[in-house]
């Protein structure tokens, strides 16, 4: 696919990729964030005009063609065998291309890391190159109550320099760009061009997959954070089992554990009426995650607040039904599909969890039904909207 129309010159497109080769060399899982920059090394990784960018501390370098397609490749690939020897690998890289390059046209920033540093989008756009910022969320500024400390100064300066430098904004949903927009009246800064591009699903559908295990269960699916809610559902998993013993139904809880949820641990870890019952999966593959989903009662995500909820879309997008907190952003991507609930009214999602528990819950069959009218968002609409704004910007 084309990234402009075949009369018109193909402009450099630089992925800066520095995020993503950073946690491949810590052997970490992707997340939503990284599937995401992952999704635009496949879209634009094998264009001639395409290279790397690896910044650090605010300094950034451009890498060369082959060098680009080898680190493209090994992100795609999730390939690491030694994360010494890939760090060399990029060192050498960056000190090679310090000292300049013919690099011009678009820069594609899909992760927030890195931004924090003024000298970063400054200096791209010192050397003629047009940053395009994907912004994911500004809930460390709306609700930095749940976020590590100190994350809110470094994400108001991270929107700051965008608002200032970026030639343009792609926003995964209407919600995050009126976040933004509030930002820009509150800085008093100019909003700059933007557009929405709602993001697909990260995760690639398979074949159907055999059930992993007989009884029945939900799947909570996202890093262990304050804002996932996970604290609030295990209270009310162990109200399950004081209620129903051993028919209550199980809880997979997808996820490696983050910040600030020493609650969360505790109740994994000592809470009796959990042991057998919760089961914790901190590293999970795809192939293992779609099997989960594929045969569960229903995702649970009783999140207080989100950017997008790349996890709703995933579940629809796999006819799987959602109990899911009754926010905007939600209603924005699935409509009146899920079954929404306040994420702290404790009787009622234990009522729904009951009710989708049951071999033939009427609730969960009404859900199943609205979930054919789902549109799934798709890349290829993603990067048509991501294309046609890039040609506006020419």
């Amino acid at each position: 696919m084309a990234y402009f129309p075949a009369k018109k010159k193909l402009l450099p497109i630089l992925l800066d990729i520095s995020r993503l080769i950073g946690r491949l060399a810590e052997n970490k899982l992707p997340t939503g964030v990284d599937r995401v920059g992952i999704e635009y090394i496949r879209r634009y990784g094998t264009c001639d005009s395409t290279r790397a960018v690896l910044s650090q501390a605010g300094y950034s370098a451009v890498l060369s063609r082959a060098e680009s397609q080898r680190a493209f490749e090994l992100v795609l690939e999730q390939r690491v065998t030694s994360p010494k020897a890939t760090h060399r690998f990029f060192a050498n890289a960056v000190w090679r291309f310090l000292s300049g390059s013919d690099a011009n046209g678009f820069l594609l920033h899909t992760s927030h890391s890195g931004l924090e540093r003024e000298r970063y989008l400054a200096g791209m756009c010192r050397q003629g190159i047009r940053p395009i910022v994907l912004v994911h969320d500004l809930i460390p500024l709306t609700h930095g109550e749940y976020c590590r400390p100190g994350i809110k100064e470094i994400h108001r300066r991270r929107m700051r320099f965008v608002l200032e430098y970026a030639s343009g904004i792609l926003a995964n949903s209407n919600d995050t760009l009126e976040s933004l927009a509030s930002e820009a009246s509150r800085l008093n800064l100019i909003m700059p061009a933007r557009v929405v591009a709602r993001l697909a699903p990260g995760i690639i559908a398979h074949s159907r997959t055999t059930r992993p295990c007989e009884w029945p269960f939900f799947v909570m699916l996202g890093t262990i954070e304050p804002r996932k809610n996970h604290w609030f559902l295990l209270h009310v998993w162990r109200r399950l089992v004081e209620q129903l013993g051993t028919a209550a139904p199980k809880l997979v809880v997808i996820g490696r554990r983050g910040w600030e949820c020493e609650n969360v641990i505790d109740m994994l870890e000592r809470c009796e009426s959990l042991k057998g019952v919760v089961i914790e999966e901190a590293h999970c593959s795809d192939e293992k995650l779609h099997a989960y989903l594929q045969h569960c009662q229903a995702l649970l995500f009783p999140s207080f607040v989100e950017g997008y909820g790349m996890p709703l879309a995933e579940a629809l997008a796999l006819k799987v039904p959602v109990l899911a907190s009754d926010l905007a952003v939600f209603h924005e991507i699935a409509d009146d599909i899920p079954d929404y609930l306040d994420p702290l009214d404790g009787p009622g999602w234990l009522a729904r969890i009951q009710a989708y528990a049951q071999p033939n819950s009427h609730e969960r069959e009404a859900q199943l039904s609205r979930i054919e009218r789902f549109r799934e968002p798709t890349w290829a609409e993603h990067f048509e909207r991501v294309d046609a704004f890039l040609e506006t910007l020419r």
